[in-house]
This record gives C-alpha cells, sequence and structure tokens, in this order.
C-alpha cells in the first residue's frame, strides 16, 4: 500500500510552534508520499455521544465527523500534532480520539481491523524544559496505538512558547530530519513490556 501521512493538527492557533515543527519532519519525507493536512480547530468535532449500547450507528458522510472518519481510513499514517496542553493532547485532539469509539462500532467501517497495523506518530511543542512531563501525551497516543493494534512511531518533542520560538531549538529540528525515516514498532501496552519475575 502507497504511503498517505494524514497530518491532524490539534492547536488552537494557526502557525504554532507544533505545527512548525511537523512541517519540519515532513519536509523530509519523499515526494512521492501523499500528505493531507487538517486542522482540527478549523474541522470541529460536536461533542462525542457515547452511543456504544444503542444500535442506530450510522456511518457519518457529513461535516467534519464524515471529514475526519474517510480521511483516518485513508491514511497509512496519521500524525497527530498537538501542543502539550496541560501535560496531554489538547481538547481537540482528544476530541477526535473520542470518536474513534464510536467510529469502532460504525457499520461497514471495520475501523479497527483497517488501522491495523497502520502507525501512529505524534508531534508536540512544550514550555518546559524537561522532556518528562510530555508522558501523559505520549502515553495517550501509544496506548491508543497498542489498543488498535497499529505501529507506534513516537513523539517528535520541541521546547517552544512564544510563535517561533520551536525553531530556536536545534535539537528538536535535528531530529526532525529524521523523524519519520525511523521504522515504527508494533505498539504494546506497558504491562506487555513487564518481565516475568522468577
Amino acid at each position: 500500500m502507497t504511503r498517505s501521512f494524514l497530518f491532524l493538527l490539534g492547536s488552537s492557533r494557526t502557525g504554532g510552534n507544533t505545527e512548525l515543527l511537523a512541517r519540519r519532519a515532513a519536509e523530509q519525507l519523499p515526494a512521492d508520499v501523499e500528505q493531507r493536512w487538517l486542522s482540527l480547530a478549523e474541522h470541529p468535532l460536536p461533542d462525542f455521544e457515547d452511543l456504544r449500547h444503542d444500535s442506530d450507528h450510522v456511518r457519518p458522510t457529513e461535516g467534519a465527523a464524515g471529514l475526519l472518519l474517510d480521511a483516518t481510513l485513508a491514511a497509512t499514517d496519521i500524525v497527530i500534532a498537538s501542543p502539550l496542553y496541560w501535560y496531554s493532547v489538547s481538547a481537540s485532539t482528544k476530541r477526535y480520539l473520542d470518536y474513534w469509539s464510536g467510529w469502532l462500532r460504525t457499520p461497514d467501517t471495520d475501523f479497527k481491523a483497517t488501522l491495523a497495523g497502520r502507525t501512529i506518530w505524534g508531534v508536540t511543542a512544550l514550555a518546559h524544559p524537561e522532556e518528562e512531563v510530555a508522558d501523559p501525551l505520549i502515553g495517550t497516543l501509544s496506548n491508543s496505538a497498542a489498543y488498535m493494534g497499529m505501529r507506534f512511531g513516537g513523539v517528535l518533542l520541541g521546547n517552544g512558547s512564544k510563535p517561533g520560538d520551536v525553531l530556536q531549538d536545534s535539537a528538536a529540528l535535528a531530529r526532525a530530519k529524521t523523524f519519520f525515516a525511523q521504522e515504527p514498532q508494533l505498539a504494546r501496552f506497558p504491562y506487555e513490556h513487564e518481565v516475568p519475575v522468577g
């Protein structure tokens, strides 16, 4: 299958540090790799309604939900580009991931089977010198990938607060040059990494 990258921008502003870092990484992709960029702020999803135990699931064909579902199913690589907001993903990003719960039960999508084996990547900018504060965001993406049977390419971290700050983070820019060149591994939950005692 030809690789197709879906970049989902989860910032509340255009051209923020996370988007700048994601675009630097995307510049390194081969020219024949399709890139699609969608801003979750420009395509806002309504509040997620949990209908797991109802039977009237209908595939969305219009609006933000229809657009994002189709774009997600078409992508081999899904890049969640969300700034670090209160130590995790942004509200629009979390809402998008919440919609996966409904899409798992949407007829004629085979959502989980379709995404299995594909890859989730993350890009985030944080305004903190210690990168460990991004662990909740990384865990959200890694565990989501594990549940779906997907690969996880990791999270490209950059530092920046004011617009454009991340372009001064030379280490992040260096990592961006090779970020998408790595071979992503099948995601696993943390408890699956534990070594048996005895």
